[in-house]
């Protein structure tokens, strides 16, 4: 309606570029809204109709998200944090190298007996090595100061907040279980639990043997090109319930950064628009977190990116 009106207004000879045009871009050459949306949907559709995961999808386990996992709120300082997202551990307790007897995963709709890991097979995945030195940082923990007056010439000195640049210390094990997103929901899933000194939760690593861990499938995308402003979904931050919490991949000059989701019986499709720069930027990729809320829980639905069709990893970040 709002074209028509304008039309009415316009020169002939506007007009007939108008038409030219196809009446689908805005004036500075991108897509508009309405026609992105379309285009989204579209493409969402057919992404969904070439989802066809196999038998492994609903009667394996295919885990969604990395092996290694945090059982509850670490209370990470950076230090402690840099630390772990790195895998630097230091082991100061004995680690276990028989394997235990097969575990169980329980799926919200059943479940599966797999063979496990051992404790110290465990820690050797968990384990990514020592450190580099950091410069200007002290090599090792820092220790309370001693007792004494609290101003004066004897008062302690010291930053207390100063922390090492060392690996996180172990000191205890035990074969437990941690809650993961697999393709069949949230599982419970057997793990060997870390106790470390310097964090507030146990470090979890799946102790699911390899052999016994599905892959995703290889995603079938659409076979045109997606417009130059849909953008894709990278990882899934957060599930609760019907809110799904993704990040997009975008642009550094990107704007007007919209979330797009189609959902259906059997697959959530994601994605998201954006208004692209027209002066000069750099082609660094962006994680842009954005928010979704869908009629109906996601349960055990895959999320799978418009533009590659690929189902979603849970990051957790």
């Amino acid at each position: 309606m709002r074209r028509f009106i304008a039309l009415l207004g316009l020169p002939l000879l506007l007009m007939a570029a108008g038409c030219a045009s196809g009446g689908d871009d805005t004036a500075d050459g991108s897509a508009s809204p309405d026609h992105l949306d379309e285009a989204f949907h579209q493409r969402a559709a057919e992404v969904a109709g070439n989802w066809r995961p196999g038998p492994t999808w609903t009667d394996g386990y295919v885990p969604l998200q990395g092996p290694t996992v945090l059982v509850g709120d670490p209370d990470f300082t950076p230090d402690t944090e840099a630390a772990f997202r790195a895998g630097w551990f230091r082991a100061q307790v004995a680690l276990p190298g028989a394997r235990p007897a097969d575990g169980v995963v329980r799926f919200p709709d059943g479940r599966l007996t797999v063979p496990l890991v051992s404790a110290e097979e465990a820690y050797r995945q968990l384990d990514q090595g020592d450190p580099p030195p950091c410069a200007g940082r002290p090599k090792e923990p820092a220790t309370p100061p001693p007792a004494g007056p609290s101003d004066g010439p004897d008062a302690a000195t010291g930053d207390a907040a100063s922390f090492a640049c060392i690996p996180l210390t172990v000191t205890r094990v035990e074969l437990g279980a941690a809650t993961v997103r697999t393709s069949r929901g949230e599982a419970q899933v057997p793990a060997w639990l870390f106790t470390v000194e310097e964090i507030a939760a146990p470090v979890a690593r799946l102790a699911v043997a390899t052999e016994a861990v599905a892959e995703p499938p290889q995603p079938t995308g659409p076979k045109s090109p997606a417009p130059e402003e849909l953008v894709g979904a990278q990882d899934l931050v957060s599930v609760d319930g019907a809110t799904l919490t993704y990040h997009l991949g975008v642009g550094s000059c990107d704007t007007g950064i919209t979330p797009l989701v189609r959902e259906q019986d059997g697959t959530v499709v994601v994605g998201g628009s954006v208004v692209r720069s027209t002066g000069v930027c750099d082609e660094m990729l962006n994680l842009e977190p954005v928010t979704v809320t869908l009629d109906a829980p996601l349960a055990a639905r895959p999320v799978l990116d418009v533009v590659t069709g690929a189902p979603l990893r849970f990051t957790g970040r």
